[in-house]
């Protein structure tokens, strides 16, 4: 398949009063034509910097791409204008942000707002931008949507605000969608929803799909392939089903190890991750998970662990993947079985 969008050594950071915060450091991240990938990671691990670096949706000043560049489909755009990357941004590249309600206009229909976006790509008249509008919002799963249309944000339902960003961000039918957690705050079963409307889009659409999450039972029930992210690093990628059932890299497994199981005891212990993420103002010499790592070595306060190939398109950045930590790697598989 041929790749759509891929970074080679992207490095992204802010310009504080404190010094530069290094929040995206040499990432090489791609993905294909109608493929969906899952970005998890802690909150503060550089998954939101990262894809809203791509089309500098970031104020610069503070934030400025440091190094690497951003290829999209085969164009070098990490140094395009704003108005050459205006005509990606919405029509080819869209985005999903977390919250809606910061970014619905509150003082709008929603009906205004998403028109507004279909005539600002499109030189269509009133009407047939509102007719698409109701057929996008229709699209997106929600019902009565002649009457939607003139509703206001406040009068919608956290899930229905979410539908609304979706049907704005399709409106273009975009080659790639990037959806920032778009289930925070909802329910299970709306979440439920709202990610088979997102799986649905990308299979009939034929859209490429980045998710960002911190939600691993999400990972498993939409990604096709997983990036985590640790430290303003990709630690860990591979298939979903190799990074569910083969993960190397202790912090993945960490992640996988604390979510809760319904076939387990109850009175067990739920695991977690000992320690704080790593301060970017002074970002570690080695891997930055070395401080929280229970298996941690003298190289990995040292040295950044280069990547190893565990499978096809499995990758893993762990010293205790190298073959002279053999010995090491032994104890930790060992104590991994037994976290499950």
């Amino acid at each position: 398949m041929t790749k759509l969008l891929e970074t080679q050594d992207f490095s992204v950071s802010f310009r504080t009063y404190a010094g530069e915060v290094q929040a995206v450091r040499g990432v090489n991240f791609s993905i294909e034509q109608r493929e969906r990938v899952a970005i998890v990671g802690e909150s503060g691990s550089g998954k939101s910097v990262m894809t809203q670096s791509f089309v500098h949706l970031l104020p610069s000043p503070p934030a400025f791409i440091k190094s690497g560049q951003v290829l999209y489909a085969g164009t070098n755009i990490t140094n395009h204008s704003f108005h050459q990357l205006r005509r990606i941004k919405g029509a080819e590249i869209a985005y999903i942000f977390q919250d809606p309600m910061t970014s619905l206009n509150p003082t709008q229909k929603i009906g205004r707002q998403i028109i507004e976006g279909i005539r600002a790509h499109t030189r269509v008249s009133a009407e047939i931008a509102k007719a698409q509008a109701v057929g996008l919002l229709r699209e997106a799963g929600i019902p009565s949507s002649e009457k939607r249309m003139e509703q206001y944000p406040h009068e919608l339902s956290g899930g229905m605000r979410q539908r609304v960003m979706i049907a704005m961000a399709i409106s273009m039918r975009p080659k790639l969608l990037i959806a920032d957690e778009p289930t925070t705050a909802l329910d299970v079963t709306i979440q439920s929803q709202i990610l088979g409307t997102l799986k649905r889009l990308n299979e009939d659409l034929g859209m490429a799909l980045i998710l960002i999450t911190h939600d691993m039972g999400i990972v498993a029930s939409i990604a096709q392939r997983v990036a985590v992210m640790y430290g303003g690093c990709i630690v860990e990628t591979g298939d979903v089903l190799s990074i569910f059932e083969n993960a190397h890299h202790p912090y993945t497994r960490c992640l996988l190890a604390s979510v809760p199981r319904l076939n387990e005891n109850s009175d067990k212990s739920l695991a977690y991750i000992i320690g704080s993420p790593p301060d970017m103002l002074a970002p570690p010499a080695g891997c930055a998970f070395a401080p929280r790592c229970r298996h941690s070595m003298r190289c990995c306060f040292e040295e950044t662990p280069p990547y190893t190939r565990v499978s096809e398109g499995h990758e893993v950045a762990c010293w205790l993947s190298d073959p002279g930590a053999a010995a090491q790697a032994k104890v930790f598989m060992s104590v991994w079985r037994d976290m499950q």
